[in-house]
């Protein structure tokens, strides 16, 4: 049997908007959302890690419409009012691209991802794996940092370096790496040199996430360091690092 042959990811996702929006929201299948079923979930009493994943489906797609309604309100909200946000629409604009509600788009995600970006769709933010606004802000910011790169520097996601810079920037920049997230949300106690840590662990978790590299983190890793030194000082187009 031939080998197949590698898949090519345009931008950070597999995303295509006119496929993967529907006019009309298909009937719920799952098991019933009850009382009992969130209570096992939460204290994890009564769940197998296959249970809390069919949880974790069925959750996703009973909750949908919620879900999407808060992650498109808390979009709104910050590209009215998030400093960070307005200012990549502006940086956007000036390397002749657009980002508007129209290309944000909220859909639900079967990967442990926050966000992605296509060159043709736009930016995807994931409304199942959003926890708050300061989350969503940091995942729009991430992603407007990929569509600037697009734009500004033709990239090619196909090329690993190019990818692997593009995500090292996005973490940099994005502020999704501030001591708070890192100590208080993710639980990591590092205190020296922990901007350099997160960016590192996140670029390199990210590009793992290629088809082509399969989860491979020791390649990722060795990709990322081959142009960490570089891609990391590159502020374009903020003066310093958002934080």
């Amino acid at each position: 049997m031939a080998d197949e042959p590698p898949q090519k990811l345009q931008g950070t996702a597999n995303l295509n908007h006119e496929s993967a929006v529907s006019d009309s929201k298909p009937a719920y299948t799952g098991k019933p959302m009850s009382f009992f079923r969130h209570m096992s979930a939460i204290t994890g009493y009564g769940m197998t890690p296959d249970s809390l994943q069919e949880y974790r489906r069925d959750f996703d797609d009973y909750y949908a419409d919620t879900l999407c309604k808060r992650c498109e309100e808390n979009r709104d909200w910050l590209i009215q009012y998030s400093p960070i946000v307005r200012f990549m629409m502006d940086q956007v604009k000036e390397v002749n691209g657009s980002l508007s509600s129209e290309n944000i788009k909220c859909l639900p995600c079967s990967k442990d991802q926050a966000g992605g970006f296509h060159p043709k769709y736009g930016i995807l933010l994931c409304q199942n794996k959003l926890r708050d606004r300061s989350h969503t802000e940091d995942t729009m910011a991430h992603e407007m940092v990929h569509a600037y790169d697009h734009l500004r520097f033709n990239v090619d996601w196909a090329d690993f370096k190019h990818l692997a810079c593009s995500e090292i920037r996005a973490s940099t920049l994005s502020g999704e790496c501030r001591p708070y997230q890192e100590w208080m949300v993710r639980g990591q106690w590092k205190f020296l040199r922990h901007m350099e840590a997160c960016v590192r662990r996140r670029a390199t978790l990210s590009v793992s996430g290629h088809p082509a590299l399969k989860g491979d983190l020791d390649a990722a890793g060795k990709i990322v360091d081959q142009v960490f030194e570089s891609c990391y000082k590159d502020t374009r187009p903020f003066r310093e690092v958002y934080k």
